[in-house]
């Protein structure tokens, strides 16, 4: 074998070992540096989580009671929706189970329809029964639309929840800059376990 083809084999070696070198330094640099922007977000999340149900609290007292009957509280801080003909929203939210955090979830939904513009909205689902939770905890992402247990709560001219949706296996509030939303439909909303 000649002495340049042996210097060409060598000298690619040489340029895989350093690219491979490299590559893997970059990996293990940025996986870190994800794995703390990833920790800063939850951290962000949890106070934001505990924002949104002292609003919630502000706004309707009695949902503070049906909270603390709920088998569990999904809390979605800030659902961000845009929309020109095709919409779709997203949020990130967060179980709490006896008031404790039992894990990471995600919203998403889409429609088609004439509206324009964007929109972000805080909601917050109290799971009544252990079905609605398990339901919740299932390794399948959950459709709202698909159960009918499902009610977006009517508050009352007094203020108080009606009936009607306090016996649901899920009350759903929806709340904007403005305060609670009525009329809001959750149909399509899916819901699914974030990665840890």
């Amino acid at each position: 074998m000649s002495h340049s083809k042996l210097w060409r084999q060598a000298a690619f070696g040489i340029l895989i070992t350093a690219l491979l070198a490299g590559g893997l330094t970059g990996c293990t640099t940025t996986t870190s540096a994800d794995r703390e922007s990833t920790l800063t977000q939850r951290e962000q999340l949890d106070s934001d989580v505990q924002k949104t149900l002292a609003r919630l609290y502000r706004a309707v007292p009695e949902s503070r009671s049906l909270a603390q009957q709920a088998e569990g509280v999904l809390v979605f801080p800030g659902v961000l929706g845009a929309s020109f003909i095709v919409g779709a929203s997203h949020g990130d939210g967060e179980l709490l189970i006896d008031g404790a955090k039992a894990g990471y979830y995600t919203t998403t939904s889409g429609s088609i329809g004439f509206q324009a513009g964007a929109q972000s909205q805080a909601v917050v689902y109290l799971l009544m029964t252990e079905k609605a939770l398990n339901r919740v905890r299932s390794d399948n992402s959950w459709s709202v639309g698909a159960s009918a247990g499902v009610a977006v709560a009517d508050i009352g001219a007094n203020g108080q929840i009606t009936n009607n949706t306090a016996n649901k296996e899920v009350i759903a509030f929806v709340m904007n800059n403005q305060g609670i939303q009525g009329g809001v439909s959750l149909n399509g909303a899916r819901i699914s376990k974030a990665n840890p």
